[in-house]
């Protein structure tokens, strides 16, 4: 008797199933269809994506040969061209070595090509910091105190991914002025970072002797 149920049982459900194909086929195949073609195209674009990742690693490997061989000019150049077609990643590595290749040309231009790109709100942030950075150490020999502040402070601040360098450059700024509280202050701040480069929180140990040995002593 189960047995008999059971069939009835399926009989019910196949017949169901029969109903919904014929009055749902054209939607369930036209799903099917779009599945299939969204599929193909996801997958072809992988392939185009792909591709054009594989051409701009060679192109960006090609520029930097030139720049081993000091060829900074057509460098330049080539890192210009993979910009123009390169996805987003390698347009981002390849415009700030691009402004890389400028400063080794040309300081001046450089610190022009690497200002522009840290107004780039289409860069990374990280990208534009870094360009924000290079252009300041470009400037440091030839800056006055009031532009290295300009340049460096607000990326010393607590919390920015380069404080650590920005605070030693704006340390090593105020003790060539002669200005040893401000050069004290930002020696200080690397020395108290625990996340400070080792390297960099030695040199401002040693650098803090020199402040200790330089600042003239107060009169009580």
């Amino acid at each position: 008797m189960a047995d008999i149920f059971r069939e009835v049982d399926e009989e019910v459900r196949r017949d169901k199933a029969a109903q919904v194909w014929d009055k749902y086929q054209n939607l369930i195949i036209g799903a099917a269809l779009l599945v299939i073609l969204a599929t193909g195209a996801w997958k072809a674009w992988e392939y185009v994506r792909i591709g054009q990742a594989q051409t701009a690693a060679a192109q960006y490997e090609s520029a930097i040969d030139l720049h081993r061989q000091a060829k900074f000019a057509e460098s330049e150049k080539a890192l210009a061209e993979m910009v123009a077609k390169a996805p987003t990643g390698y347009q981002q590595i390849g415009k700030l070595r691009g402004a890389i290749e400028t400063s080794m040309r040309d300081p001046a231009e450089g610190v022009k090509a690497f200002d522009a790109l840290a107004g780039d709100q289409s860069l990374d942030p990280l990208f534009r910091d870094v360009a924000r950075l290079r252009a300041a150490i470009l400037r440091i020999d030839v800056a006055d105190a009031a532009e290295t502040a300009r340049r460096l402070e607000p990326m010393a601040e607590a919390g920015q991914p380069f404080r650590a360098t920005a605070r030693e450059l704006l340390g090593v700024k105020a003790l060539e002025t002669g200005d040893f509280e401000r050069a004290a202050k930002y020696l200080d701040m690397i020395v108290v970072d625990s996340a400070a480069p080792p390297s960099i929180r030695q040199r401002a140990e040693l650098l803090l002797g020199l402040v200790r040995a330089g600042k003239p002593t107060t009169a009580n």
